[in-house]
């Protein structure tokens, strides 16, 4: 399958299939520098978008269970946010789960007027740095709900969230996150790293060019479609073996405690289009999980799309594996996550079973094209 996929379509990046002893499968494809020629490699290090949503989610945890935040804290209170249309009835817990109703920096929506080109009109993405530069975007506009009432895609919770670990532990988010996430667990390839940087190993994001017909007609180059360094709400830079790092001490315990973790993996809050495809969608803390119509998980974890980037991180509880797919092209590694997934379910259940597809009408978190199949 990847040899076809690799061959026929335009995946560009690494898959990586692997279990608690090692790696199971992997293969690369594509061009990490389509002008020189400079193959993806096993240790090519990609940008993950909201994957990283995980991470923040993981940090969070790990300081609740510090006592320094709970879970029921006012977000307004603790960031002294009263002057804003925020409601003071916004939790860390609304926030972690998508149910907070407030507004985002960026409207996802199809019919919106506040799209990627007129944010970049207004706002040029090289000063969106800190989370706090991202404030002003969001904190006065018209909130979509009350807290609890509803479920929708918010990238502007992460960023509160992003702004909470910093306000309680005095250190910046991203310090924060190299200190107590990604050193203490060997993710050594996984950083914020501007995109200005001339870093090592580091693929650069493509975007197709289409013709009327939607033909692929060549690429481009995502430099100006991104903001220039990750965040809390997605968008450092990582390995698929750092990101599989990670599942596995996460789901250890390591990262957090069994009971916290416990927690952070339960079926929150169910997505408004499940279960219409075949299967049920869920948010839990920072992570989505898909289960069949039972309510029985299937896999969880997250997917990550900005224009040029795509990545999917997931975890099948069934047969132990975890994937990790990171991809240098637009909305390349959905479709390809959606095919390793129906090929693990069914060695798992030694017969083929009912699919459970993707749909790439689902708006699930990115910073681009904003479609993504999970």
């Amino acid at each position: 399958m990847l040899d076809r996929v690799c061959s026929d379509e335009p995946f560009s990046g690494v898959a990586l299939v692997s279990d608690d002893q090692g790696d199971v499968f992997v293969r690369c494809c594509g061009y990490a520098n389509r002008s020189w020629k400079v193959p993806n490699r096993r240790d090519t290090r990609f940008r993950i978008a909201s994957v990283g949503k995980m991470h923040t989610a993981a940090a969070v945890l790990q300081l609740v269970e510090r006592g320094f935040l709970s879970l029921d804290r006012s977000i307004v209170e603790l960031l002294g946010l009263e002057d804003t249309r925020i409601s003071h009835k916004v939790t860390v817990r609304h926030l972690l789960t998508m149910t907070s109703g407030i507004a985002d920096w960026i409207d996802e929506s199809p019919t919106s007027s506040w799209n990627w080109n007129v944010l970049k009109r207004k706002h040029p993405l090289y000063l969106l740095k800190e989370s706090s530069d991202h404030l002003p975007l969001f904190a006065n506009r018209k909130p979509r709900f009350s807290p609890g009432e509803d479920w929708d895609y918010c990238n502007a919770n992460f960023v509160l969230l992003g702004m909470a670990i910093e306000k309680v532990t005095g250190i910046r988010y991203t310090d924060y996150m190299r200190q107590n996430i990604f050193g203490p667990y060997g993710m050594t390839d996984t950083d914020f790293l501007p995109t200005d940087s001339a870093a090592d190993r580091v693929a650069e994001g493509y975007i197709p060019i289409l013709d009327d017909d939607r033909k692929l007609t060549g690429w481009k180059s995502n430099v100006y479609d991104l903001t220039i360094e990750g965040g809390a709400d997605g968008g450092s830079t990582s390995t698929a073996a750092d990101l599989l790092r990670f599942s596995r001490f996460l789901r250890r315990g390591k990262i957090i405690g069994a009971d916290l973790l416990k927690d952070m993996l339960a079926l929150k809050v169910e997505m408004p289009f499940s279960p219409r495809i075949g299967c049920r969608w869920w948010y839990g803390y920072g992570v989505e999980i898909v289960s069949d119509m039972e309510g029985r998980i299937i896999r969880w974890g997250h997917g990550g799309e900005e224009a040029g980037v795509s990545c999917r991180l997931h975890h099948y509880p069934k047969s132990g594996l975890d994937v990790a797919i990171m991809g240098n092209a637009t909305e390349c590694a959905g479709p390809l996550g959606m095919r390793i997934g129906e090929i693990i379910e069914n060695l798992a259940d030694g017969a083929p079973k009912v699919k459970c597809p993707g749909n790439k009408n689902i708006k699930v978190g990115s910073q681009a094209l904003r479609k993504q199949s999970l």
